[in-house]
């Protein structure tokens, strides 16, 4: 340290007033570099977080009277009534489902397909929900054709 001061001092005046302008701009980068600049980034990304998230707070506020609504009224579902075997092959006939075997077991059944299209037993299932029919299990296994799909067993109950 004694050799910085020695040769500061060896320096003449102006260039003594540049060194110690250039040192005090030097801190002052320093200073906003390492500390003000990344606590200024810091709060604004907290505040856009804060944002973001009162939004989705005011978005839940509106939609959960809704939501209160329809669990109130069952979710908009209907309830089903008649045989659950005949809807099930009534539908399946109308998706092109190929039922390979439905056992009836007290208010449920189970259904088996070999085959089908992916999507036309994802349609098949929702049509069955919106008629008020449960999907109580399912398994679900690939086949070696791409876009079909196993059955293995598929448990409906009436709602």
């Amino acid at each position: 340290m004694n050799i910085i001061t020695e040769k500061f001092k060896g320096l003449s005046d102006r260039e003594q007033k540049l060194v110690l302008l250039c040192g005090v701009f030097l801190v002052i980068c320093i200073f906003y570099f390492a500390v003000w600049n990344p606590l200024n980034q810091g709060i604004a990304q907290a505040q856009a977080k804060k944002d973001s998230q009162q939004e989705l707070l005011v978005w839940i506020k509106q939609n959960a009277a809704k939501a209160r609504q329809l669990r109130r009224s069952g979710g908009g579902a209907t309830q089903f009534s008649g045989s659950l075997a005949q809807a099930v092959s009534q539908s399946a006939a109308r998706f092109d489902i190929p039922v390979s075997r439905m056992q009836p077991i007290n208010d449920e059944i189970q259904v088996w397909v070999e085959q089908a299209p992916f999507n036309a037993v994802l349609a098949w299932l929702n049509q069955l929900e919106e008629r008020g029919i449960s999907i109580l299990q399912v398994d679900i296994s690939e086949t070696d054709e791409p876009g079909l799909i196993k059955i293995r067993r598929l448990q409906l109950g009436a709602s």
